[in-house]
């Protein structure tokens, strides 16, 4: 995620860091080349039709308010998922809480919290279909997790909580409405944590993103027709103006629709996952790390 105070107005003309235009850059300058192509042809050649810029000034319109409903609707998955983490967050303090009401074994509240912290580490690389860093190593090494057969990971983790608390509420050391408590916490925990994945294995109707990019490519294409004559010279310029406004709205979406990755605008799901680590440090007697900070106004 990027986090940046509004930019002054030479850092809104150069700022390349969190835009798109890296990842729209040769969509323009096709546009663009195929502009100044026509206008070329136009005036050395043979002329082009100079079409009336009426009907693309409407298509133009209906072109917007297409890319905004799919705007809102990408958005709509990048809030709830940041909701569901926040959920996520919320849920592990107050399982942190709960172990110190409910379980007075301090080393079985401990290996309570540690197996949450490998959860939430998991449950970070489930999402993002990337192989365990050192972060997640270290959590899942000191919840001694054996994962070599686990389908689910994140799962994994889980069922090894519920398992071990039915241990402890047999042995009597947790009460019946302690155990009632811890395992609503758990459903709420495994909740988000299915809200999620919903999120992340449902992307947007591909009819979406075929029609977008088609309609906006014929858009581009056409719309020279209409700059050649009031433009003239200028007319690529003009067209990539266009292009970009297009082009950039059409990319905005892709990567909020897809809120667990690793662009700068996705989430940040080391960060968070390092701010329950801070939270949980206390019940866990050791020191809390330091919480992650912007990289180049850039968030993990």
């Amino acid at each position: 995620m990027i986090l940046r105070e509004k930019p002054g107005p030479i850092e809104l003309l150069t700022a390349i860091r969190g835009s798109v235009l890296p990842h729209i850059a040769t969509e323009l300058l096709v546009v663009m080349a195929f502009s100044a192509a026509l206008v070329v042809f136009d005036g050395l050649v043979h002329p082009l039709p100079h079409l009336s810029a009426t009907p693309f000034a409407t298509f133009g319109i209906a072109l917007s308010l297409f890319l905004g409903f799919r705007n809102n609707a990408a958005y709509d998955r990048w809030w709830e998922a940041r909701k569901l983490w926040g959920g996520l967050v919320a849920d592990l303090r107050s399982l942190a809480r709960e172990l110190e009401l409910f379980l007075p074994d301090a080393a079985a509240r401990h290996r309570q919290l540690e197996l949450c912290l490998a959860f939430l580490h998991l449950h970070r690389l489930n999402l993002r279909r990337t192989k365990p860093d050192s972060d997640a190593e270290a959590a899942i090494h000191a919840a001694r997790l054996d994962l070599t057969s686990a389908p689910h990971p994140p799962c994994a983790a889980l069922d090894r909580m519920s398992a071990e608390l039915a241990v402890l509420h047999r042995d009597g050391q947790i009460d019946g409405f302690g155990a009632r408590a811890l395992s609503a916490r758990l459903g709420s925990i495994a909740l988000n944590q299915a809200g999620c994945e919903r999120i992340a294995t449902t992307p947007l109707p591909y009819v979406y993103s075929l029609l977008i990019y088609r309609t906006v490519w014929l858009y581009c294409m056409l719309v020279p027709l209409a700059m050649i004559e009031p433009a003239g010279w200028l007319a690529p310029i003009f067209v990539g103006i266009v292009a970009y406004v297009f082009f950039g709205l059409a990319e905005v979406t892709e990567e909020l629709a897809h809120p667990f990755g690793k662009t700068p605008n996705a989430l940040p799901l080391d960060a968070i996952c390092r701010t329950v680590e801070i939270s949980l440090a206390p019940h866990l007697g050791r020191p809390a790390p330091a919480p992650l900070a912007p990289v180049d106004f850039r968030l993990d």
